[in-house]
């Protein structure tokens, strides 16, 4: 417990979960961070998908956040590399990003991702998909 101006404040000693943000833009994925580091889950980050796919097995995620659109390896085909790998397939994967056509949604889902949210996002929305995808994740 720590004192401030006379009040206790108890650290808070139980993460949400782990979450690796994945995106090429570095404001967005700041912005993310933050506010999922704000909430209690512990971050790490990553700046493309193959940059993702370096780190995951270290990371060993809950929830990964991922854009569609990076150079190098899209989310899609992180996504896909994710969802077919042994030691990574039980991860949750959001996607988030611009493309918000109806074909794009069916193909994530096809990929099997657990959630698909549309830039610009409600950063509270974001903060409940990671959060019940992390609880759900934990689970099992």
């Amino acid at each position: 417990m720590v004192g401030v101006g006379g009040v206790n404040l108890t650290a808070v000693t139980e993460v949400l979960g782990k979450v690796l943000v994945v995106d090429d833009d570095e404001v967005i994925r700041q912005l993310i961070a933050v506010n999922l580091t704000l909430e209690g889950f512990q971050v790490e980050t990553a700046t493309d998908g193959q940059d993702c796919l370096d780190r995951v097995l270290d990371v060993m995620p809950d929830v990964v956040t991922l854009d569609v659109m990076m150079p190098r390896l899209d989310g899609w085909v992180t996504a896909s590399r994710l969802r077919t790998d042994e030691d990574t397939k039980h991860i949750r994967v959001v996607l988030i990003t611009a493309r918000a056509q109806g074909d794009d949604r069916r193909r994530g889902l096809g990929i099997g991702v657990d959630a698909y949210l549309t830039k610009p996002f409600d950063p509270a929305e974001l903060i409940q998909v990671v959060r019940d995808l992390a609880v759900s994740e934990r689970s099992n």
